[in-house]
């Protein structure tokens, strides 16, 4: 944006031509008061706030609307205006106009019942002055596909679905002759077809039936309904895969390098089934060391179009839930033909390279193969290996394991971010129920997978991306990650200087970086460890797709791509694609549409990522109901308006301290330190601080669990009856089921109060 000349006034309405001409011309975005200054070049404190109150000013005149408290826009483009309807639960419905960056409130009233992600049309509202501006609905744009997971209840003469959704307040009536059989307590999806102005609830139609609630089979199915992801695979996608010929052709050898002498082997997770990469090494005559990096070739199978391909596009990827793989490919492609199972022969997509002892790339080539694995190795098999000294192809692996210790190195003196987490992992019994919990690490087997996987991924990226001199890369798919915002930064190196961990937020991205592995190797096995990984991370950028490449932050490499996962991503069976055409002289093809498939397999791989986690609450949440009343040691890993967030040291299992229950003093949220302060007592809670809690509430429906901070005695600040009431240690009443307000001067009293509140829900 560029900076005007600077004004030259000692009074507010010397300002107000530049501050209309600067709206006039920015008329799409909203900007407070600094920001304003700032692009007039006035820096003097005084005159800043005549700019505040000229902006007041500009407002009352109608010529801009205040959006929230402190951001301004033209209003000419706001009082008719499109954008998505923010659907919430709770009643604080928002519209989020285009090209704006806050959102406003919509009341019920004047919603037209819009569903959540509803193109709307809207009319702003007349301000009035102390209030908030509104917006209300005035036609309903392009209704979005969407449905609605929840519980049935079916009394005699109509039936409805309780939602478990955050985004309706209010239960959907089922007519008796849409039912499809379902019953009391059945888990179901429901589609709303109708929501007329005159009705509190919409009226919907059953799409399945997937249950009874509360059975693990449901549940997990239902979660991948809430986010639009299939949970059945199509029976004609099936069919067509089993019609597939896995025979392998002597015209097809022919036309491939032969690896099937060489050694070859898998290294995967021990209940995988799919296997999609294999290694080779062999040592060549001048010392160097030769490695390929075979990837299952899917798209010798699958070809552009065919209703396995669509299905696959489709989807995108495959999805991981706590008990389950939900596959992007029929499981004849994904289990069977494309999987390098050992000794049978497989088709390849292989990426060669020559290493020397210092793991330097001398040469490399991407060529298609065939192959024979030798053996299936499972990561703690190979790990075994690689501590022993001992075992079989102990020789390969360990060659292959210090090849890769090399290229880790190297990487991480570029300037890569040395990310490894621990991830949390649950056993569970036959029915589904968890019984007990594990915690994944990544050793050095791990490590060498994941090197010679980003070694071949950033070699494909090179390969294309880089053009010759005068000449202009082809269009290709990138895995792209770009810088981390400036002020998540900023505020990451504060947190963990309350650790005393000193963390660069500024000059060259390999320095920054480096300071940023430092932290994260000090802190490995500190209290606070899993927190700083988790807020380090948060501060990042999200990785994406995209024809547009900007380099990969995160790895610190200048090209990248997903080349190494065919069976489980489709951006690398399109990448797959891209390079048989090219490879062979092609010309490019259109950016444009591959943008948009870039663009739709991010949605889809954010979609799996959200449906993940939540399974993974979902089975917290379930396991931690086993343990109800029991005291764990944790430690703040949240802190919001409504409460702190708490992970248990022992097993991870992330709960909530709402603020409702901290009944000791009036608690308010300072958002820029993430802390909760008394108001009397002055008592901080903070991200990092240790804190003693009993598990005190759970909620399956919601994935809600709901922690009690242990006082210095041992008791906890609030105690949980059989019927889900709480009481506070001030001796106040509020909870999930009984939310009476009255304040009780005696225990007879707020006795005779729940006795009440439970009459009236009866």
């Amino acid at each position: 944006m560029a900076r005007k000349e600077k004004v030259q006034a000692t009074k507010k309405d010397d300002f107000k031509d530049a501050v209309v001409d600067f709206f006039n011309e920015h008329n799409k975005g909203s900007y407070n008061y600094k920001e304003v200054a700032l692009e007039l070049d006035i820096t003097r404190r005084a005159y800043q706030y005549m700019i505040a109150d000229l902006l007041d000013d500009l407002v009352l005149e109608g010529f801009l609307v205040e959006l929230v408290p402190g951001k301004y826009q033209a209003s000419e483009i706001t009082t008719a205006s499109e954008g998505v309807f923010v659907r919430r639960s709770n009643g604080k419905n928002s519209v989020l106009i285009d090209n704006g960056e806050v959102p406003i409130f919509i009341a019920e009233r004047n919603s037209m019942h819009a569903l959540n992600g509803d193109r709307v049309k809207v009319h702003l509202c007349a301000q009035r002055k102390g209030f908030e501006p509104e917006a209300q609905v005035v036609e309903i744009i392009e209704k979005k596909d969407q449905v609605f997971i929840g519980t049935l209840k079916v009394d005699k003469n109509f039936a409805f679905l309780q939602t478990d959704s955050k985004y309706l307040a209010c239960d959907i009536f089922i007519p008796k002759n849409k039912l499809k059989g379902g019953k009391t307590g059945d888990k179901a999806i429901v589609k709303i077809v109708k929501w007329d102005d005159e009705d509190k609830s919409p009226t919907g139609d059953i799409v399945d039936i997937l249950g009874r609630t509360g059975e693990n089979n449901s549940e997990m199915n239902a979660i991948l309904a809430e986010f639009g992801l299939p949970y059945v695979y199509p029976k004609n996608v099936e069919a067509a895969a089993d019609k597939i010929d896995e025979g392998i052709t002597a015209e097809v050898i022919a036309a491939r390098e032969d690896f099937r002498e060489v050694p070859t082997f898998t290294i995967d997770p021990r209940d995988a089934k799919d296997f999609d990469d294999a290694l080779s090494i062999r040592q060549l005559e001048n010392g160097n060391w030769e490695v390929g990096v075979h990837i299952a070739d899917v798209t010798h199978y699958v070809t552009p179009g065919s209703v396995i391909d669509k299905e696959a596009e489709k989807r995108a990827t495959s999805v991981y839930l706590v008990d389950r793989t939900v596959p992007m490919l029929p499981e004849r492609l994904c289990n069977g033909i494309c999987s390098l199972r050992p000794n049978e022969e497989k088709l390849a997509f292989s990426c060669v390279f020559e290493l020397n002892e210092a793991s330097d790339v001398i040469n490399y080539h991407i060529c298609r193969t065939v192959i024979k694995s030798n053996r299936r190795f499972t990561y703690e098999e190979a790990q075994a290996i690689i501590e022993s000294g001992e075992g079989e192809y102990s020789t390969e692996i360990l060659q292959l394991d210090k090849l890769a210790k090399g290229l880790r190195q190297r990487r991480f003196e570029n300037g890569a971010v040395n990310f490894d987490r621990t991830e949390v992992r649950f056993e569970i019994d036959e029915k589904g129920h968890p019984i007990s919990v594990f915690f994944k690490e990544s050793k050095d087997a791990n490590k060498l997978i994941e090197e010679f996987m980003l070694l071949a991924n950033k070699q494909v990226a090179t390969a294309i991306g880089k053009a010759p001199k005068n000449k202009k890369a082809k269009a290709f798919v990138y895995r792209i990650h770009d810088n981390p915002d400036p002020d998540k930064m900023m505020n990451f190196a504060a947190i963990a200087s309350r650790f005393g961990y000193k963390v660069k937020t500024k000059g060259k991205r390999s320095d920054m970086n480096n300071s940023l592995n430092k932290m994260l190797a000090k802190v490995k096995g500190q209290p606070e460890e899993n927190l700083l990984s988790i807020l380090a991370i948060r501060s990042m950028s999200k990785a994406v797709y995209s024809t547009v490449n900007i380099g990969h932050y995160g790895l610190s490499f200048d090209y990248y791509t997903h080349f190494t996962s065919p069976i489980r991503r489709y951006p690398d069976m399109m990448v797959h694609r891209l390079l048989e055409k090219y490879l062979a002289g092609g010309r490019s093809v259109n950016a444009a549409k591959l943008e948009d498939e870039c663009k739709h397999s991010s949605d889809m791989e954010q979609l799996a990522a959200n449906a993940e986690r939540a399974s993974i609450k979902y089975k917290q949440v379930e396991f931690m109901a086993d343990h109800m009343g029991e005291v764990y040691e944790g430690s703040v890993s949240g802190v919001t308006e409504w409460g702190l967030y708490v992970e248990l040291e022992e097993n991870k299992c992330e709960g909530m301290v709402p603020i409702r229950d901290l009944g000791d003093d009036y608690y308010e949220f300072d958002e820029k330190n993430y802390c909760l302060i008394g108001r009397r007592k002055k008592r901080v809670y903070q991200l990092g601080d240790k804190l003693k809690v009993q598990v005190a509430r759970t909620d399956l429906n919601k994935k809600q669990l709901d922690f009690a901070i242990v006082d210095e005695n041992g008791v906890p600040q609030v105690s949980v009856n059989k019927n889900g009431e709480v009481k506070t240690s001030s001796g106040t009443k509020n909870g999930s089921k009984s939310k009476s307000k009255a304040k009780s001067k005696s225990k007879e009293k707020a006795q005779k109060q729940s006795k009440k509140g439970s009459k009236k829900r009866k």
